[in-house]
């Protein structure tokens, strides 16, 4: 495998400064939103949001996470069975303004499955979607509000978020099947 660093802490966080700030200014402030992160990466990306909108506003803004373990279409090709995590939805999400959040927009499919988990919790006013990275190559018609960084890749390629929360640095790498 060949590697290849695209982003590292310092510009990682630059993006996610500007990412709230677009997010604050779309809404107009921050009154009925709650951001809520998809399950692994998507979640820490959402609580960096949280806080940098802290940081920006002063104001505290609803955060969740959402597990869509089960409502993936691929559930029965994968030859492992899923890795089921908590949701944690603390509010009612009825009439409120979603930001859904995830570390990299590929297919759109990881996005569907998570508006239908949505749909369990109740009927949002709106749902908007803010991704770290989209690495373009969409099989649904989705597409994210808020992109940190568009990085467009091959099929061949791979693009890995590590974030200090599980793992050594905050970086991004291109990971591209080959040999050394």
């Amino acid at each position: 495998m060949i590697r290849r660093q695209l982003l590292d802490e310092h510009d990682i966080a630059r993006i996610l400064s500007r990412m709230a700030h677009e997010i604050i200014e779309r809404n107009h402030g921050c009154e009925g939103v709650c951001i809520v992160g998809i399950h692994r990466a998507g979640v820490y990306v959402a609580k960096r949001l949280v806080d940098k909108i802290r940081l920006i506003e002063g104001v505290d803004v609803a955060v969740a996470s959402l597990d869509i373990s089960f409502y993936r279409d691929d559930l029965n090709r994968r030859k492992s069975h899923p890795v089921v995590r908590k949701t944690e939805m603390p509010i009612d999400i009825n009439d409120k303004k979603i930001i859904l959040v995830d570390d990299v927009l590929f297919t759109g499919r990881t996005i569907r499955a998570a508006m239908d988990a949505l749909n369990d919790f109740g009927r949002p006013s709106e749902i908007q979607l803010a991704v770290l990275i989209d690495r373009g190559h969409r099989e649904l018609p989705i597409r994210a509000d808020y992109v940190g960084k568009n990085i467009p890749t091959s099929r061949s390629e791979n693009i890995k978020v590590m974030l200090k929360e599980d793992a050594d640095a905050d970086m991004v790498l291109v990971i591209r099947e080959g040999d050394d």
